[in-house]
């Protein structure tokens, strides 16, 4: 199967399960807050470790392999993905989860609370298809080590932590008394950018194996920014010691994935 095609269907994948999170919402009147926060905990252990084992390691091997210094391309490629998406961060009007409306972000505008909700966690979603999109191109190109296994503990990793995502998007919705209906389809909506960047993460990957490396990281900075900017913020607001321990167990899951498949 063509890689642009696996990471199609990979993304696909990590998008529906945002979608099957945001559905709780038609099961549950309102999740228990720490339950809540150490599933945002997960989810932050998760791309911690992504970006480590999936992201970084790979791309310092691969340094190597092209000719450049092991520590340069992981290094460019991670400050721009933590650069670009500070970018967005400045650019795009969003709100954090569980923020006010005064302390929305970006450029001013009139946007009400569920597009500025929703804008957030469609800015979370942009790295995470990139970096499942640039594992599928970096197994196709023949990275020593990266298989299409690999490719796929990301994936799998990158679904479980969208679970909580979901529902952490259709339950604020719901209770800015937005239908039951509308709450799901705008919760599962902020995931729709994953296919999106997995196919173009693949296709920039398959397409000169010299920024290979460069393109791992980028995801990878990308990632860790999300996670510092928001989600560990998030969940360490209400309850700080579930949600560090749903970090380690994130991080444990992760890398027990990346280390069994990869």
């Amino acid at each position: 199967m063509h890689p642009v095609l696996q990471a199609l269907l990979a993304t696909c994948f990590t998008w529906a399960l945002t979608a099957l999170g945001a559905a709780f919402v038609f099961l549950l009147r309102e999740p228990s807050k720490k339950l809540l926060d150490a599933m945002l905990g997960f989810a932050a252990g998760v791309m911690l470790a992504a970006s480590y084992w999936s992201l970084l390691a790979p791309a310092i091997e691969l340094s190597s392999e092209i000719g450049a210094a092991p520590w340069l391309p992981a290094l460019v490629g991670f400050l721009l993905g933590g650069i670009t998406l500070r970018v967005l961060d400045r650019v795009v009007p969003h709100l954090h989860l569980e923020a006010p409306l005064s302390e929305r972000e970006g450029v001013k505008t009139s946007w009400n609370k569920t597009t500025l909700l929703v804008l957030a966690i469609t800015m979370h979603n942009i790295p995470e298809g990139l970096a499942v999109g640039i594992a599928f191109g970096a197994a196709a190109a023949g990275l020593e080590g990266y298989t299409t296994l690999t490719a796929i503990a990301l994936a799998i990793g990158i679904g479980i932590q969208n679970f909580p995502e979901g529902l952490a998007v259709s339950f604020p919705l719901r209770r800015e008394n937005m239908s039951v209906k509308k709450s799901f389809f705008y919760g599962q909506l902020s995931a729709i950018v994953e296919p999106i960047a997995g196919v173009t993460g693949a296709a920039i990957a398959i397409s000169a194996r010299a920024i290979l490396p460069y393109a791992l990281a980028f995801a990878a900075g990308a990632m860790i920014f999300v996670v510092i900017e928001e989600v560990i913020p998030e969940a360490e607001r209400e309850n700080p010691d579930i949600a560090t321990m749903g970090a380690f167990l994130g991080f444990a899951v992760m890398m027990l994935l990346d280390v069994a498949l990869g």
